[in-house]
Parts: structure tokens; sequence; C-alpha cells
């Protein structure tokens, strides 16, 4: 359905019911979520369209998935050794592993996201759709990414003998965290890429930056969280990343152990990856309207 460019398409409504093509006039806003639905075929389609072009032109294919991630545990267990970070009891490749695995979820799932309007410009300027549903579907591939390199943890676990601890009951959540965190970051640097390309270099930034200020080589309990010497308003503002709480959370539910969860730290970062998400969807929809005519 050929529409033309973004100001007809959003004056407009166009939608399908019953095989035929209704038109309503007014802003599309009110019907968003129920387009949400109707598009949801796009939505399959985009997502396995991406799947099948991942790793399509590369030499090893899907082996990516899993030597990307080990390549970095490899890298930051090094660190750890080298300036001795205590690990908490817990064998240090298993301590890494279990926060690259879910910080490379999020980082994969926001550098894509972010960039999928641009990369999708020639459909934006065509058909009519919830524009959202571009960088939506980029998550899936990330996600699929995320479960092929967990063959890395588990395998790590058996060479340790390490069992996890009932605890991982809440795996699903520190997982859904970890979406929704990305989602919220990506929909909005998304919007503001199709205006300000500056954005395409803020991103890898924001990515590098984020590595280092995370606890990957370092049980984040030992020396933030129950460090009485770190004060108060450093604890707060370290709590303020969210993918603290990703990260803390998703090594308590996966080795347990003497790993605890500070909860009023998950929460803060709990919350922040919430907001993100509802800024996130908010200024996408505000600033949708305009994407075919300047992307």
């Amino acid at each position: 359905m050929i529409l033309g460019t973004g100001d007809f398409a959003y004056n407009r409504l166009f939608r399908v019911m019953n095989n035929k093509i209704v038109i309503e006039a007014g802003n599309s806003g009110g019907n968003f979520w129920k387009d949400l639905k109707a598009y949801r075929g796009l939505f399959y389609f985009l997502a396995w369209r991406d799947v099948l072009v991942r790793y399509k032109q590369t030499s090893i294919g899907i082996a990516w998935s899993v030597l990307r991630p080990l390549l970095t545990i490899v890298a930051f267990t090094g660190f750890g050794m080298i300036f001795g970070a205590d690990t908490g009891g817990i064998p240090r490749p298993l301590l890494v592993a279990a926060a690259v695995l879910p910080w490379n979820l999020f980082a994969t799932s926001f550098v894509e996201s972010a960039n999928s309007l641009v990369g999708n410009a020639n459909l934006l300027t065509k058909v009519y759709f919830p524009r959202i549903i571009v960088p939506a579907s980029t998550l899936i591939v990330s996600l699929i990414d995320f479960f092929i390199a967990l063959v890395i943890l588990i395998v790590l676990l058996m060479v340790y003998g390490f069992a996890p601890s009932s605890n991982i009951v809440f795996f699903p959540l520190f997982v859904l965290l970890a979406l929704i965190t990305a989602a919220g970051a990506g929909f909005l640097i998304a919007a503001l890429n199709v205006r300000y390309r500056d954005f395409r270099y803020v991103v890898p930034f924001i990515v590098q930056v984020g590595l280092f200020v995370s606890p990957i080589a370092f049980d984040s309990g030992v020396y933030i969280h129950a460090n009485e010497e770190v004060p108060t308003w450093v604890k707060f503002m370290y709590s303020l990343n969210p993918m603290v709480g990703v990260i803390d959370g998703f090594r308590w539910a996966l080795l347990g152990g003497e790993l605890q969860i500070h909860w009023n730290a998950f929460i803060i970062s709990a919350v922040i990856s919430l907001v993100l998400l509802f800024l996130g969807i908010a200024y996408f929809r505000k600033v949708e309207s305009t994407f075919a005519d300047i992307v």
C-alpha cells in the first residue's frame, strides 16, 4: 500500500478491517496499540529477515554468536587476574561470563535498534505501519544470539562442577530487564538518529563507556554495595546504571552461592530501565510522523 510522504501518512490512518481498507481522519495515535497488533505479521517478517541475513556473508556464520562473547570473557578474566579483583568465591571465568552475556544482550540490542530506522529508510517512506516495529524487531535477533551464547556458560558450569542455585527461576526476569533497558535506550536514540545523524557516533561511545562502568570483571557487591568505605552518594550514582541491576541479578540468579542481590540498588536500576522505556516510547511516538520526510 503506497502512501507517499510522512505527513500524509499520519494525517490519514489506513487500516485493514475485514479485508477492506478503512481510511480514518485525524491522528493515528489513538489506534497505535491496535495497529501494533494488526501489523504483528510485519514484526515477525522483519525479525526473521534480520535472523537470515545476520551472518549470511561471514565465513564462520552463527559461530560469531559464541566467539564474540568468548573473546570478551577471556579479556576481562585476564584483567581481573591482573588487578586481583575479588570474585566472592566464584570461579573468575564464571563470574565474568555471567556478566558478559547480559551485557552483550543489551549492547547488541541497543546498537541494532538505535541504527534500525536509518538502515530501513526506504521502507519508512513508502508504507504505513507503526514505525516502532522496526527497532523492536531487532531485539529478536539479539535474543537469539544471547541464547546461543549461553552455551559458553553451560560449558563453564560443567567444567567447574558448579550447579545453578534455586534462584535460577528468576533468570527470565533479568533477561527481560536487559531487553527493556536496551529497548528504551534504542527507541530513544533511533528516533533522535533520524534527525540528528551525530547520534550514530554517540552509540559506540555509550557502549564503550558502559562496558567499563558496569561490573564485568568484578563483583559489585564486594567493591560497592557492601563496602562501608564507599560513600552513599557514590553507591546511588553507581546504581543509576541500569545494567548494574541486570548483571548483579543475572549472577545471583545463575550462580547464587555467596553472591547477593542488593535490592535497593536493583530497584533503582529497574526503575531507571522502566523510565527509560517510557521516555523512549513517548518520544518515538511524538516524532514518528516526521520520519518519512527527513530520513
